[in-house]
């Protein structure tokens, strides 16, 4: 039993007997002893918990208790130090299983292991081939070889547009050393006559490696220009367009843009053909864009294009310009057009207009001026429409040349009076000489007697209201209303050429179908193409179409000559020793920005020899201030250039005399 509550012979524990309390050791007030080990350590361990046999703890009272400290005890002998507890043994760590340890990292190399492995096969098996080709995009540098354009030359081989070496000037900024790049400026500037400012600024761009200074440099100035030894500079062969007349038929042929591709007329239309097919070169280049030796080199030859010929005349299309640039001039006329075709062919010799493009310097050209007005501008065609109305009469048989009509200077139609161009008195008037003198009057009266249905038809035989098929870009149909549609004023100023639209070729195309016998030709201005060996292959013959029979186209080329007579109005386009057939025509010009008609549009078509016709002209000028009438401004236009026409295609004169025409019933 546990020392202090009872003794070992059974006696009751010292002080619960007699009563007295003594606070357990350690446990009691602070003025009893510490158990030893448990308040301060400084008594000596017990001995034992419960057998009592131990010597009795000093201070212990009856029963062995001990007695708390206190001052009745002076003699209590100090206790001894309690030698330190012996050190807790380490926690020890229970390691795991390593194999589970071993396994899992296997398995975490695998799983990585296995990536690497599939990213290998990527990259050496499955895109092998893209990341090769990146790596030649940066090793094998591709330069395209661009291929020679076609010519494009007149009817007899001569060269209107031709292609020409030239060099691109470039520089390589980082190259070029501060102390250089001064006078490196001042000498591009004064070679390629460019502005010192832009060419400075564009050497001081040193996070680059090129800039290009100018393009379609003479190759003599790109080897001037490299012989002053510069860091940096470089050039490049190319071709440039050159046109060698200048204007010389300039909206007719067109320009190429800095693309190398036709942006205008003859050059865009048959550009595909022009411009050939550029070659490829594939070469080696270092670090420092030099090119490795002893590597591979592919390339692909460019093909040339080929050449076009056209039907143009260069000498007659000369005489053409110059002939309308002069009259525009002098009459102050706000434009005009020429047009010049073979009758028996219907090849264009010449296709002018004033003002012209001119070609070496387009960029500085309006853009009004790139239209090639003898097919795109439209208009009133005026008295040389009248031939049709004639043509439609006589086929109808309704009249014949000497048909004789009594003519006033005015007539009624619906709600309209109209009037002839001057007053005169009633005349009586061969139909030969309502042609012939250009009465509106007497042109009406005969177109009643066919119709409006009629004359429409006859309108679009001969070409009105279509486009004429050249080929030529711009081509435009002009305006022809449906019969149906027209009032009872316009079947009658249809007749005389008011009221409905055309161009220049289209007009010609008219009289180079009477010229023709009535066989119209559709208007061709490609003669043919180079093959592949070089040589010329011709183009087909453009359609031929019957519109009228011989036998009025006989009469009507009669009544044009006599218009051409001393008693017609197209005196002045005569030409000594030859005979001449043609129309005058004034009409009033309808103008957009007017918004009505302002101004007049003079011309006059022919063809010449009358009685064996060879070349067919037509003259327009639109809103002349000087004149407007076409036998006093257009007729001088057709005879300058018909004279020239005639003396460069070496046709003489016939000889003949040309048939008596009556004019007038009374004369």
């Amino acid at each position: 039993m546990r020392s202090g509550r009872e003794s070992g012979d059974g006696s009751v524990r010292a002080g619960r007997a007699t009563g007295e309390s003594a606070p357990r050791s350690g446990k009691g007030s602070g003025e009893g002893t510490p158990r030893p080990g448990r308040a301060n350590g400084d008594g000596p361990a017990r001995s034992g918990r419960g057998n009592g046999d131990g010597p009795p703890w000093p201070g212990r009272g009856a029963g062995g208790r001990p007695r708390g400290p206190g001052p009745h005890d002076p003699q209590r002998p100090p206790r001894p130090r309690r030698p330190p507890r012996p050190p807790k043994p380490p926690t020890m760590l229970r390691l795991g299983n390593p194999r589970r340890r071993i396994g899992i990292g296997l398995i975490g190399m695998t799983f990585v292991l296995s990536i690497m492995a599939g990213r290998l096969v990527q990259l050496q098996g499955l895109d092998s081939k893209v990341y090769e080709a990146r790596a030649a995009e940066q090793r094998v540098q591709p330069e395209t070889l661009p291929a020679r354009r076609g010519p494009i030359t007149d009817i007899n081989g001569h060269e209107l547009a031709v292609t020409a070496e030239a060099r691109e000037v470039s520089v390589d900024p980082s190259r070029v050393t501060p102390e250089q790049r001064d006078n490196l400026a001042a000498m591009l500037a004064a070679e390629l006559r460019r502005p010192q400012a832009e060419v400075a600024a564009k050497l001081n761009r040193t996070q680059t490696r090129y800039q290009l200074i100018a393009k379609d440099v003479d190759p003599v100035v790109a080897q001037r220009i490299l012989d002053r030894g510069y860091k940096g500079v470089a050039t490049r062969s190319q071709y440039r367009r050159v046109y060698p007349g200048d204007d010389l038929a300039g909206s007719l042929i067109g320009f190429v843009g800095f693309e190398g591709h036709g942006l205008v007329g003859l050059e865009r239309i048959h550009d595909k053909v022009l411009a050939g097919r550029d070659g490829l070169q594939s070469i080696e280049m270092g670090r420092d864009r030099q090119r490795i030796p002893m590597t591979r080199d592919t390339r692909r030859a460019p093909v040339p294009g080929r050449e076009v010929r056209l039907t143009i005349d260069r000498d007659i299309q000369w005489a053409a310009q110059k002939a309308v640039a002069e009259q525009v001039r002098a009459t102050g006329a706000r434009s005009g057009s020429v047009i010049v075709m073979d009758v028996r062919n219907g090849h264009i010799l010449g296709m002018a207009n004033a003002p012209e493009l001119d070609l070496n310097n387009w960029q500085k050209t309006p853009q009004d001026a790139w239209i090639n007005r003898a097919v795109a501008e439209v208009f009133e065609p005026g008295s040389t429409g009248k031939v049709i109305t004639a043509a439609a009469a006589l086929e109808a048989g309704a009249v014949r040349p000497e048909s004789v009509f009594s003519v006033q200077d005015s007539i009624r139609c619906a709600d309209r009076v109209l009037h002839d161009s001057h007053p005169h008195k009633p005349e009586k008037l061969t139909f030969s000489g309502i042609v012939a003198t250009s009465s509106n009057v007497g042109t009406i009266m005969a177109a009643q007697k066919i119709g409006n249905q009629a004359l429409h038809k006859k309108l679009l035989d001969f070409g009105f209201g279509v486009k004429p098929g050249s080929g030529l870009p711009g081509e435009e149909a002009g305006l022809l209303p449906g019969w149906q549609k027209w009032s009872g004023s316009q079947g009658c100023t249809i007749a005389y050429g008011q009221g409905v639209s055309v161009t220049a070729l289209q007009m010609a195309s008219v009289y180079q179908t009477i010229a023709n016998g009535g066989v119209r030709i559709t208007p061709q201005i490609v003669a043919g193409i180079s093959g592949e060996d070089g040589k010329i292959v011709p183009a087909k013959p453009g359609e031929r179409t019957r519109v009228i029979g011989s036998r009025a186209a006989k009469d009507i080329a009669a009544m044009l000559e006599a218009a051409v007579g001393e008693e017609g109005t197209g005196k002045l386009a005569a030409i000594p020793g030859y005979r001449v057939a043609g129309k005058t025509g004034t009409a009033m010009r309808y103008d957009a920005e007017c918004q009505g008609y302002c101004g007049y549009t003079a011309t006059f078509a022919g063809f010449t020899p009358a009685d064996a016709p060879r070349i067919v002209a037509l003259a327009v000028l639109q809103d002349p201030r000087k004149g407007h009438y076409g036998g006093e401004i257009a007729a001088p236009v057709f005879k300058d250039v018909m004279t020239f026409a005639l003396k460069s295609r070496k046709i003489p004169p016939t000889g003949t005399t040309p048939p008596s025409v009556r004019i007038r019933a009374d004369g």
